[in-house]
Order: structure tokens, then sequence, then C-alpha cells
């Protein structure tokens, strides 16, 4: 069993570092196998295993240091200092997780949970279109709404619009009950909940009134130039071809385009190509297009879904749909 002893100087930041009850440590143990154990302003650590031994003590030194520096530290950072780790054991995360934070209505504090989510901001900032790739918790829509916020409270657009396909790849809402409205709302739901999650429920009101926000199904976007905007096509894998060289071309001057999908969850017919898929593979040369691409190492859900979506990527099913 090999050892490693760590001291802290500080120990109202080592209660911090602790957690409520040990949650923290508890934590750490359970990701990494490392076993913990607490002596005062001490902590031992032990492990059969080297590499986890470093990957733990990194953890912890390095979340020591953000929380004598002031920040914060909630059990979702811990979770992410350690997915971080694992893949980068030099990562500095306070510079990590201090860079690429947005402040969003002044108050939202949103910083990226993985490394995919870091690259992901800095490709926002850096390309007009961008298309994040991959399973649903990742954070491709929630992260693109608040920099689409960000960018509007700073004015560098005069307004954000968010999209998603209606209903599948034809967008057919003639046999939903309702008005207009009402049918299209339950598809444009967690588009409305991203929003309510960063500003007041009452400004995002008054910007959807005033046209500062748009909601609206993919079919409104036909025929349109969008210049000054944010623009967000979220479950892209579920347009057309068609519809994704529509969408793809409303790009207007001063404008920023991202679309959002998940490849692996198409309810498009089965002849029918998804937009999304062709456009990965027709742009994926041109440099002014970032592709981002997420697994399930960057699900931020409950630790389950992660787990979820890694038991389906790995289930085979014959024509029964027993496994093979």
């Amino acid at each position: 069993m090999k050892e490693e002893i760590l001291e802290f100087e500080d120990q109202k930041v080592l209660v911090d570092l602790f957690g409520p009850l040990g949650s923290h440590l508890e934590l750490i143990h359970k990701t990494t196998g490392v076993f913990l154990e607490n002596k005062g302003n001490t902590l031992i650590l032990r492990s059969e295993n080297k590499e986890d031994l470093s990957w733990a003590k990194r953890c912890l030194l390095e979340l020591y240091q953000l929380l004598k520096k002031g920040y914060k530290v909630y059990p979702a950072d811990v979770e992410a200092s350690l997915k971080v780790l694992a893949k980068d054991n030099k990562t500095d995360l306070h510079r990590f997780f201090k860079e690429e934070v947005l402040t969003v209505a002044g108050k939202k504090v949103i910083s990226p949970r993985t490394l995919s989510q870091k690259r992901y901001l800095e490709t926002i900032k850096k390309k007009d279109l961008v298309f994040a790739i991959g399973p649903a918790g990742t954070g491709k829509t929630y992260l693109a709404v608040a920099v689409a916020v960000a960018y509007f409270l700073q004015n560098k657009v005069k307004r954000i619009v968010l999209t998603r396909p209606a209903v599948e790849a034809g967008e057919k809402l003639g046999f939903l009950p309702g008005d207009l409205v009402q049918k299209v709302n339950p598809y444009l739901r967690p588009l409305y909940d991203a929003l309510n999650d960063m500003l007041d429920f009452k400004k995002v009101q008054e910007m959807l009134d005033s046209g500062q926000i748009e909601v609206a199904p993919l079919a409104f976007m036909r025929g349109r130039t969008l210049n000054d905007a944010f623009i967000i096509l979220d479950e892209a894998q579920n347009t057309t071809s068609e519809q994704m060289k529509m969408f793809l071309t409303r790009m207007g001057f001063n404008s920023k385009m991202v679309v959002t999908g998940d490849i692996t969850q198409v309810d498009l017919p089965e002849k029918v190509t998804s937009g999304l898929i062709q456009a990965s593979q027709v742009l994926k040369n041109l440099p002014e297009v970032g592709f981002i691409y997420f697994d399930q190492k960057d699900v931020i859900r409950h630790s389950l879904v992660g787990k979820i979506v890694e038991a389906y990527e790995n289930f085979a099913p014959n024509d029964n749909g027993n496994k093979s």
C-alpha cells in the first residue's frame, strides 16, 4: 500500500475542502479508489495504485489553492476537477475554471466543467459557426444559451434566436391540439428552461415580447437573413439535409451560429439523411467552422446519466431487442 501525507495550514479552508460531513473526500475516494484519513490539518492518502494516488493528491492540492483564492467549491466542482485531472494531471484548475467564466445578468456565474466544455467556449468566441455534437447532459445547449445571453447583455448582438425541429423531420404540427403557439411550445420548452435559469422570468418575458429573444420552430427560419444575432439550432440531428442547408444560409452580418445535436438519437425516417451528420462531413475542412465533440465522460448531470449513456453505447440488440 502506497502512502502520501498532505499537510495544510488553513483550518477554515480545510473544512471547505472536505465538504459538508466530508462529502468531497467521499467523492474523491469513490472516484479514485484512494483511501483518505484525516488527522487534524493532515490528510493521509493510501492506495495500491501510484497513478490513482497522484490523481487524488493533485485534485486535493488544486482545490485547496482554489479555495484559498476565494473560489467556492461545490460537489460539481470536485467532480469536474477529477474529470479534468484524469485527462491531464498537470492542469491548473484555477486557470481552467477562471479563464472561461461567463457572468450572466450580473449574478449567474457559469464556468466549464470539462475540458471539452472549455474548448467549446473558446471555439464559440473564435468562430462564427460552431457545431457541438454529443450525448445529452454535456452542456451543449445550456452553454450556448449562456454565451448568447452574455453576448446580448454586452451589446455584441441585438437579439437571440433559438430554434429546433418541432416534430422529428417534417415538423407536422397539424395533428396536435391547440393553436400554433400551443402546438410548438412543448418542443421548445428546453430552450425556455435554459433562458429562465439565466435571466429573471419577467426579463425573459419582456425580451420575448419585444422580439429581442425569438424562440421558434425551424420552419420559421425559411426565407430570412439574421443580422446582429446569436442563433442556436438545437436537436439538429433531426433536421434533414435540406433543412440544415436552409438554416446555415440564414446567417447574416455580425452573427454567430451554434448547432447542437446528438447523432446517436436521430428520429428521422430510416432512409432520410440527418442534416447534422451530413454537415459534419461537408463542412469539416472549412477552417472558419468549429467542431466540438463530447462523449459520456463530459456528462455533467447526475453521475448515473453518464453510466446510462455508456451502457446504451455498449448494448448491441438483435432484431428482437435482445442482447446478441
